[in-house]
C-alpha cells in the first residue's frame, strides 16, 4: 500500500492562532529569536488580522495570547498590547490581497545581507526551497516601520516581491499560510548564512545549481513541501504539551 503524506496525517489539525503560535517558536529556534522584535499576522475572512502581541517573546507565545487587530491597528479581540511595529503589515495587507499571512523579524544573517544592501547568491538546494518569487532588496532605510508613512514606503519598494531584505532592519516574509511562511523563513536564513560563510572563507564561488531548478522552485507558492512545517510543529508539541487542549 503507497503511503500519501497529508498534513492531517502528519500533525493535529490546528486553529489559525494555534498555527501563530506555533510558528513563532518554531521559527525561534531557526533564528528569529531578537528578543521582543518580530511581528506574524494572519489575514482573516472578515478582514480582520490575527497577530502575536507586544511583550511576549516568540519562545514564549501561547495561543491563547494571540490578538485580533483591524487594518486600523485596534485591538478587537485579546488583552495584550498590539506590536510597534504592526503598520508594517498594516500597509502590507492594505496593499496587497494576495497576501495572507505574513512574517517580519531580525534574524542574525538575513538581517547582516540586508545591512549590506547585497542580496545573497543561492549556493545550495536546501538554500532554494523558500520558492515562490523574488527576494528583493528595499535599501533605503527611512526609518522605523511604526511610522505609517515608513511602512507604506517599505512595501511600495518591495515591487509585489514575496520575500524582502529591509536595509538596516531585517527581514519580512509573505506567503499564503503557515507552512509557506515556514518554509520560506527558514530557507531565506540558510541563503543568507550559507552564502555569509562562503564569502568569509574568502570564496566566491558562481552558484552551480541549473537555471531550470532556481525557476522550479521560484514559481511555487512556497506550500507544495508537506512535511517540512509539519515536523516542525511536532517538535514544539514535544516541547510543550500544553499548547494545545
Amino acid at each position: 500500500m503507497t503511503f500519501i503524506p497529508t498534513a492531517e496525517k502528519l500533525m493535529p489539525e490546528l486553529t489559525p492562532r494555534e498555527e501563530i503560535a506555533l510558528l513563532a517558536r518554531a521559527l525561534w529556534r531557526q533564528g528569529y529569536n531578537d528578543h521582543l522584535a518580530g511581528h506574524i499576522t494572519a489575514l482573516q475572512p472578515d478582514g480582520t488580522l490575527l497577530c502575536n502581541p507586544w511583550l511576549v517573546r516568540w519562545d514564549e507565545l501561547r495561543p491563547e495570547q494571540v490578538i485580533r487587530i483591524d487594518l486600523a491597528g485596534r485591538v478587537v479581540e485579546g488583552d495584550w498590547p498590539v506590536p510597534l511595529g504592526i503598520p508594517l503589515h498594516l500597509a502590507l495587507h492594505s496593499a496587497r490581497t494576495d497576501v495572507t499571512w505574513a512574517v517580519h523579524n531580525h534574524p542574525l544573517y538575513g538581517t547582516v545581507w540586508a545591512d549590506l544592501g547585497e542580496i545573497p547568491p543561492i549556493y545550495d538546494q536546501s538554500s532554494a526551497l523558500g520558492g515562490g518569487g523574488d527576494l528583493v532588496l528595499v535599501n533605503e532605510y527611512q526609518g522605523p516601520v511604526n511610522d505609517p508613512t515608513t511602512a507604506r514606503g517599505a512595501i511600495d519598494a518591495m515591487h509585489g516581491g514575496d520575500l524582502a531584505l529591509l536595509a538596516g532592519h531585517g527581514v519580512f516574509v509573505l506567503g499564503g499560510s503557515a507552512r509557506a511562511i515556514f518554509q520560506r523563513a527558514v530557507a531565506l536564513e540558510q541563503r543568507c548564512q550559507r552564502a555569509w560563510h562562503i564569502r568569509a572563507a574568502g570564496g566566491s564561488p558562481a552558484p552551480v545549481l541549473p537555471a531550470g531548478f532556481l525557476n522550479h522552485l521560484k514559481n511555487s507558492d512556497g506550500d507544495g513541501f508537506v512535511g517540512f512545517w509539519e515536523s516542525a510543529v511536532r517538535a514544539e508539541l514535544r516541547s510543550d504539551p500544553s499548547l494545545l487542549p
